[in-house]
């Protein structure tokens, strides 16, 4: 054993990282490039190797070497040899199977290894897919089932590098402005620019598919646009809502010298087909009757677009994977703050949108200053007794509902609006019960799905300017909402241990501030409860990211806060005394 390092490696493929090690936050650094955590209580992390963890390392031009030689590195104890075995086997799968065109144009399915050709050909879920034999190392493929035959084939354990190519779609040429209409000078960003240049690769087959992994406040959009100017093809934009639609639209008159009447939105209010298209997944998801055809997914076909983008894909809609299993000659591009998928579809988003090409650590951008330094706090308050009482006899959904909804919670959120009284602050809810409650108690303005576009449009320009300094927000806050200014994020209740939920309310305050380029995320919580143990689900993705997560009771960050009230008082005081003197 050695304890100069901080890592155990078991032959289940699971990594136990010590967290208050000297040596975390580097170990951390290179496991997240190749590992999932899956567990972060406050001194052990735990961490997964998985296949598709391993792909999605290969395919950003990791080496199976280093991943083995990481481990070594870090690793107290000798690493199982199981563990080398099975990362060399799931590395050296990425690569092994490609799909191609031949000299003829036709689609095939290649690999150096007969066996794996040989395996595949008679596998039966792959049998509808294929039109026939090519040769020992090859198979033809059915043209209209490019992505059906990835998805199947990564089912079974087998990624495909497709490098089949992709169709130009109709040209649609734009230059990037050097200056916003607010006169500030706008360039891309390095990070940014070294996303667009590995996503597109120079528009080789090696490019022009798969996922960028920006946080929230980082550009997603800005990288987005500059792919567009790299493809040069009209484009079709997919987004989670109407204000996404506005906000993309927004960016890009205001970044490229595209004309608005090229920019078209495709939503519940509108139904244009432009150059450029920007439509929501609820329209694309829309059918007259359950089970019945969706209405709208002509627009996939209505136009020859040269390239997609999906924007926020974690939350892509099981039927677009469908259609975008047959847009497999349409280049494509992915942006997420996560590729965590509360419906495990990840491995869809890898075959058929395409592989992680870049993840970019929240905390690198941090040290930066690209993103605001922001810090976690959860305060655990009490459930009163009577309330308790029902808590006790009621079912686990109803538990959870409960300790969400727990009264006390008002208390907390009166003391931080106290503390953060000079700034912006955004409190988050799933209730509306409960989100009504803290609007009518503090007086503040109430935002849910329900509030009109040109009211919401309105409260959060107000917002910015800072005319009003807090709002509650219902779960519409988890989605693409601008709002620059904010410094403190209140969350008050949640979905169930939602990890991508909580990179999106993360995201709310992440952006660059003006004066100390600090924030500060707070979770309410019902101590004992099953509001607390959902809690530890969410608290992986912040620690996923490399952010410290401090846990106080109400009456502990009280006390905290009670000293922090004198601190001001004296320091006005000896301020007024130096005046006085003068």
């Amino acid at each position: 054993m050695d304890d100069s390092k901080p890592l155990i490696v078991q032959s289940d493929r699971t990594l136990l990282l010590e967290v208050d090690h000297p040596l975390f936050e580097e170990a951390r650094d290179l496991l997240n490039r190749f590992a999932e955590l899956e567990k972060s209580p406050e001194y052990l992390h735990t961490y997964r190797i998985t296949p598709l963890s391993l792909w999605n390392a290969a395919a950003s031009k990791m080496k199976s070497e280093q991943i083995i030689d990481a481990l070594y590195k870090y690793s107290k104890y000798p690493v199982p040899q199981v563990v080398n075995s099975t990362i060399a086997t799931q590395m050296g799968r990425y690569g092994k199977l490609k799909l191609m065109r031949d000299d003829k144009q036709a689609l095939v399915l290649y690999s150096k290894e007969e066996n794996y050709i040989r395996e595949i050909f008679r596998n039966k879920k792959v049998k509808p897919y294929i039109e026939g034999e090519k040769n020992k190392n090859s198979f033809y493929v059915k043209e209209d089932f490019r992505g059906h035959i990835k998805q199947a084939l990564i089912r079974i354990g087998f990624p495909v590098e497709d490098l089949a190519g992709y169709s130009q779609g109709n040209a649609y040429k734009f230059n990037l402005k050097d200056h916003t209409a607010d006169g500030i000078k706008f360039h891309i960003r390095d990070y940014q620019l070294n996303a667009i240049k590995t996503f597109y690769a120079d528009g080789t087959l090696e490019g022009g598919s798969g996922v960028i992994v920006l946080p929230c406040g980082a550009g997603k959009t800005i990288v987005g646009i500059g792919s567009m100017h790299e493809v040069g093809a009209q484009t079709l934009i997919l987004v989670t809502n109407t204000l996404s639609i506005r906000q993309w639209k927004n960016e890009i008159l205001d970044k490229t010298n595209i004309p608005k009447e090229d920019v078209g939105e495709y939503s519940g209010d509108k139904k244009e087909i432009k150059p450029i298209t920007i439509a929501t997944y609820n329209i694309l998801t829309h059918r007259k009757r359950k089970g019945g055809e969706f209405t709208h997914f002509h627009l996939f076909s209505s136009n020859n677009w040269g390239f997609i983008i999906y924007d926020e894909v974690h939350l892509l809609p099981a039927p677009v994977f469908r259609m975008t299993s047959e847009l497999q000659a349409k280049r494509r591009l992915g942006l997420t703050a996560t590729l965590i998928r509360e419906d495990g579809l990840e491995e869809d988003v890898f075959s058929l949108i395409g592989p992680k090409k870049v993840d970019v650590p929240w905390r690198e951008l941090e040290k930066k200053s690209w993103i605001a330094e922001a810090e976690c706090v959860e305060i655990r308050t009490p459930m009163r007794s009577l309330m308790r009482g029902l808590y006790a006899v009621a079912d686990d959904r109803e538990k959870f509902r409960l300790s969400s909804e727990n009264p006390e919670k008002l208390r907390v959120i009166g003391t931080l609006l106290k503390k953060h009284h000079n700034d912006q602050v955004l409190i988050i809810g799933q209730y509306l019960d409960q989100l009504r409650k803290i609007s009518k108690k503090f007086k503040l303005p109430l935002i849910t799905g329900k509030t009109p576009l040109s009211e919401r449009e309105v409260l959060y320009n107000d917002f910015r300017n800072q005319k009003i300094t807090a709002l509650v927000v219902s779960k519409v806050a988890n989605f693409s909402i601008d709002l620059p200014d904010a410094k403190i994020a209140i969350q008050v209740s949640g979905t169930f241990g939602s990890r991508q939920e909580e990179a999106q309310r993360l995201g709310r305050i992440l952006r660059p501030k003006e004066d100390d380029n600090k924030a500060t995320f707070y979770s309410v919580i019902t101590n004992e409860s099953a509001e607390e143990r959902f809690s530890h689900n969410r608290q992986l993705f912040l620690t996923e990211q490399g952010y410290e997560y401090f846990i106080f009771s109400y009456e502990q960050f009280r006390e905290i806060f009670g000293n922090y009230i004198e601190e001001l008082k004296r320091e006005r005081h000896h301020k007024d005394k130096l005046t006085a003197q003068k």
